[in-house]
Order: structure tokens, then C-alpha cells, then sequence
């Protein structure tokens, strides 16, 4: 992977975390929804400047991807994309205070380990 395909991947891993981060903010905001208040929860999502950001964020994200895969294999941009998840379970950890339990953390280990495989040049 050249240094200009790394960074698309990069960018497009860093957009969706704060996606991520943007939805769940967004998400916390506007509260807890369950068939009773549907639309006021759908009217919230719709201007809810968060969820804006997050949705912006991804689309962005998705652009930087399509890129990416004009350039490498589906195989390794696939599995590449993965070590988003890095990024989600700790964007939790420090932003929303969400406790990272030991299995978690072996299972984040397993997915860089498996990024790395997949990223190395034979």
C-alpha cells in the first residue's frame, strides 16, 4: 500500500470514527426512542446538528473509500477498513466513559493483528 492509499484509508477509518462519535452524541441528545414517540424522535433526528455532522462525516468517509478502492484490492481495503473499530471502542472509552472489558480488548488485538496480515507486503 503506498503512502497516498494509506492515507485514504486513513481518512476514511478517522471520518467514520467521528461519525461515530457525531451519531452517538447526536443520539444521547435526543434521548431514548420506542414506538410512542417516533416522530418526535424522527422530527429531533432530522435537525439535530450532531446527527448532521455524523451523516456528513460518513459521507465523507465513503468518498475517501470509493478512492481507495479505485486504487487496492477489495481484500485488503476490506479488512483494512476493520481497524475502524480501534478507533470506536476507544472514542467510547474516553468520550462516553464506556468501560473496555479484557475480552474486548483481546478481540481489538486479534482485528490489528489481522489488519497487519492483511496489509503485509509478500
Amino acid at each position: 500500500m503506498t503512502p497516498q492509499e494509506f492515507c485514504l484509508l486513513l481518512i476514511s477509518i478517522l471520518t467514520s470514527a467521528a461519525g461515530q462519535f457525531f451519531l452517538k452524541s447526536g443520539a444521547l441528545k435526543i434521548g431514548k426512542s420506542h414506538t410512542g414517540n417516533l416522530a418526535s424522535f424522527l422530527a429531533g433526528a432530522i435537525v439535530s446538528p450532531e446527527l448532521l455532522a455524523g451523516l456528513a462525516c460518513y459521507a465523507f468517509g465513503v468518498l475517501a473509500y470509493i478512492l481507495l478502492l479505485s486504487r487496492v484490492k477489495l481484500s485488503v481495503a476490506g479488512p483494512a477498513l476493520a481497524s475502524g473499530y480501534v478507533f470506536s471502542v476507544l472514542l467510547g472509552y474516553f468520550a462516553f466513559g464506556e468501560a473496555i472489558p479484557l475480552k474486548r480488548v483481546l478481540g481489538l488485538g486479534l482485528i490489528v493483528f489481522g489488519v497487519i496480515l492483511v496489509l503485509w507486503k509478500d
